[in-house]
């Protein structure tokens, strides 16, 4: 078997990417405490300060609102765990170039 880390999530990272995410969407703060039915936004900015992560099911219900995968809300630390992830966009990025534009594929997989 070979040797992997042990993934852990990055959790200042991943705050970053929910603000990101959230003002991308055009939503604040607020949208989200009345969404998640929170009395006070304090767990969505303790999320987005990455000094805690939302449960899994606060999760679930986040990247659904996003319109985003779960794997694309959270960041992993680790070269392996980038390496994989950088690969698995980059896949997805070139599957989505039809069979027309074949020229470009490896110009994004360049990037």
């Amino acid at each position: 078997m070979p040797a992997y880390r042990y993934p852990v999530i990055d959790l200042p990272a991943t705050g970053e990417n929910i603000t990101r995410l959230r003002l991308s969407r055009g939503l604040t703060v607020r949208d989200l405490q009345h969404f998640f039915g929170f009395d006070a936004p304090q767990a969505i900015y303790k999320w987005q300060r990455g000094q805690t992560l939302p449960s899994v099911d606060n999760l679930f219900a986040l990247s659904a609102l996003l319109g985003v995968p779960i794997d694309d809300i959270l960041v992993g630390s680790g070269t392996d765990y980038q390496q994989h992830k950088t690969e698995q966009q980059a896949i997805a990025c070139c599957s989505a170039v039809s069979s027309e534009d074949k020229r470009y594929q490896n110009f994004i997989l360049f990037l």
